[in-house]
């Protein structure tokens, strides 16, 4: 509780040291708007229920994209991670591909596949892929060469090596992608948006833009940034629930009951 009150003052020591510097230095409200006025733009959107509508448009991109794109990735990688002959022909080829800059393919994305929601997911799932690929790819060859062995003097299949062995000694490292991975897809959404769309958070934030509405695009900022953190800490809830046994875990775990209880 004390932690969490010290992180709420920070938050609040923040916005009113912003809200007296705007208005000391009379910075113009059209480059950097008060957190009193971006507040006041949240409210105005929030009665209208214009926010909720894109927040529920940009949200529902964000994780089909985030679907897509890890489920793409995951099995990839597993047959990668399986035969290093693969790897060899198809890891350059997908380098390449992550190198291009994923806002310059976002046109053709809409070209190819329309203003729509299909266009949104596609980019959403183009960005999300890589993180989680690289760490699949690591977290299953991660796995102890003295147990796969004991498991093949043993008679276990390679199936029943991957399922008790090699997939559990990966879960922390595709954990880890995932938590990256839903984040890259929000800006795999908005990206999309900034190109073309019907709706959503970045359409507004481009209308708002061309109607110089400052304060309206901070709040809509501001709406994105809390999306990214409770997609984030869904995914460390889920983290914890899934790897309960694993070490760093429980000392995260009980790292917290001790900061508690001091």
């Amino acid at each position: 509780m004390r932690n969490q009150a010290l992180r709420a003052l920070l938050l609040v020591a923040s916005l009113a040291l912003w809200e007296v510097a705007v208005r000391a230095l009379r910075v113009p409200a059209f480059i950097l708007p008060p957190p009193s006025e971006i507040g006041a733009a949240l409210v105005r959107g929030a009665a209208t229920g214009i926010y909720l509508r894109h927040f529920c448009v940009t949200l529902a991109e964000t994780l089909l994209g985030f679907a897509l794109g890890s489920t793409i990735a995951f099995a990839l990688g597993t047959a990668l991670a399986a035969s290093p002959r693969l790897e060899y022909f198809l890891y350059p080829y997908i380098v390449m591909f992550q190198s291009i800059p994923k806002v310059a393919l976002a046109p053709l994305v809409v070209i190819w596949f329309g203003l729509g929601l299909t266009s949104k997911v596609v980019s959403a799932a183009l960005i999300a892929f890589f993180p989680l690929l690289v760490n699949t790819i690591v977290g299953l060859r991660s796995a102890d060469e003295d147990r796969i062995d004991l498991m093949r003097s043993l008679g276990a299949t390679q199936l029943q090596i991957f399922r008790m062995l090699r997939l559990p000694s990966a879960l922390s490292f595709i954990m880890a992608g995932l938590e990256v991975a839903v984040v890259f897809s929000l800006v795999g959404a908005i990206v999309a948006e900034f190109v073309g769309s019907e709706a959503g958070l970045g359409m507004l934030i481009q209308s708002r833009n061309f109607s110089m509405d400052v304060a309206g695009e901070f709040a809509v900022l501001f709406i994105l940034g809390l999306m990214g953190l409770l997609l984030n800490t869904a995914l460390a809830a889920v983290r914890r629930r899934v790897l309960f046994w694993d070490p760093s875990q429980k000392a995260a775990a009980s790292g917290a009951s001790m900061k508690g209880s001091l």
